[in-house]
């Protein structure tokens, strides 16, 4: 299925297409070594969105236990470890004591900083490589993809949840119905849901079309968020805005009339409106804007590369992998990728097939030009590159528009 029929928040049918852009492979299907000359699977990438509550989608077309091996670990960048010790923090107060789930717990960074303060954790996930790191770092962890079987079988052993958290997850669940239904089955009466996505609104007004992949399949409106919530008895009564990924928000749930909701959910839910998330129009002209941009980088990249540079990529995240693929930017124009994720390195992007390095080949090949792909966490970058700043080096930062930066 490359089109869907209706909204996988809101069930209002025929979502509106505005950014088809073409057949990716999955974006952390990484190539090995061995693998360089094979072809990949790739699935359309056809961004649409519910004009009825302002949800960004795509159809889920990723095979069943594609997640069963993962790549991506938040705990590669500095500044998600400050912000999970932050939100360990407000989770272990709203929680008092109770047993705190996170759904998607990865590598366990989250729970571990929950654990640091006494608090009673587990952790569900289904790729069982980053539950033994999880392991490691003294987290329990329920290996399984979330559902209402998967929230059966854990509230029969550990019981209700006074928290269920999921960060960055909730924006890969195709089916959003079936992992709510699991979420009220597995949450105490008196709980909290706590959910932190990108926000859609900070995706339009940054032109973050690269956020889009074929694992995240959902960027969430605040009003998209309060119409799913509806189907299930749970209210928005809190959210936060989050510098983080590029703009994000943790929107908190509550069984519905247990709590008063704070001013800052109808504020956010007024300004959606009045950013025109509901219009078809705002989508076109946002379109407009990325194809402008993806015309100004590739003009740049080539100037560079006739002035004879030398350009990496930093960073191998999964949006840089749909930036990549959609303009087309391969070896030809950038030389390597660095990650600092070891899981990442010795190994090629997905489509453009760009080897990736540790970042000490910045200091070994002495690369002119930087291209951020992770430019979500560009001022811990440039912070980290000092080195290469020093010696004359520049960051082409892609996103909202292209711009070199010394």
């Amino acid at each position: 299925m490359e089109r869907l029929q209706h909204c996988r928040a809101c069930l209002a049918p025929s979502p509106y297409l505005f950014l088809p852009m073409g057949r990716h492979p999955p974006a952390n299907m990484f190539v090995r070594p061995d693998e360089h000359d094979a072809e990949q699977p790739a699935f359309s990438l056809n961004t649409e969105v519910c004009l009825n509550c302002g949800l960004i989608e795509i159809a889920d077309q990723i095979p069943a236990d594609f997640f069963r091996h993962y790549l991506y670990v938040p705990s590669g960048a500095t500044t998600m470890h400050k912000h999970f010790e932050a939100l360990a923090g407000i989770l272990g107060e709203a929680a008092a004591g109770g047993l705190i789930v996170d759904i998607g717990c990865n590598d366990g960074l989250l729970l571990a900083a929950c654990n640091a303060r006494g608090e009673k954790t587990l952790g569900i996930d289904p790729a069982a490589n980053l539950a033994e790191t999880a392991t490691e770092r003294g987290v329990e962890v329920h290996v399984a993809y979330f559902d209402p079987d998967t929230a059966d079988e854990v509230r029969e052993v550990h019981g209700r949840a006074k928290i269920i958290v999921t960060t960055n997850t909730f924006n890969h669940i195709g089916d959003l119905h079936r992992f709510m239904e699991g979420v009220t089955r597995l949450l105490a009466d008196d709980g909290a849901f706590v959910v932190e996505v990108p926000w859609a609104k900070e995706l339009l007004d940054r032109n973050e079309f690269d956020t889009v992949y074929q694992e995240h399949v959902s960027e969430f409106s605040l009003l998209s968020m309060k119409k799913l919530g509806a189907f299930f008895d749970l209210d928005v009564v809190d959210v936060h805005r989050l510098p983080i990924h590029g703009g994000s928000m943790r929107v908190f749930f509550r069984k519905s009339g247990t709590a008063k909701p704070t001013p800052e959910v109808q504020a956010m839910l007024d300004e959606e409106l009045a950013g025109g998330m509901l219009e078809p129009e705002t989508y076109e002209r946002f379109a407009e804007r990325v194809e402008a941009v993806g015309v100004r980088l590739l003009a740049m990249l080539d100037e560079l590369k006739a002035q004879g540079k030398k350009i990496a990529g930093y960073g191998a995240p999964a949006k840089g992998n749909t930036l990549l693929n959609y303009f087309g930017i391969g070896p030809d124009r950038l030389d390597f990728l660095v990650d600092r994720n070891p899981l990442k390195q010795g190994l090629y992007s997905p489509g453009m097939k760009i080897s990736i390095k540790s970042v000490d080949a910045i200091a070994e090949e002495k690369p002119d030009i930087l291209m951020v792909l992770a430019w979500n966490f560009f001022d811990e970058i440039r912070e980290q590159q000092s080195d290469f700043v020093a010696r004359g080096g520049r960051f082409l930062v892609p996103l909202p528009e292209p711009v070199l930066v010394g």
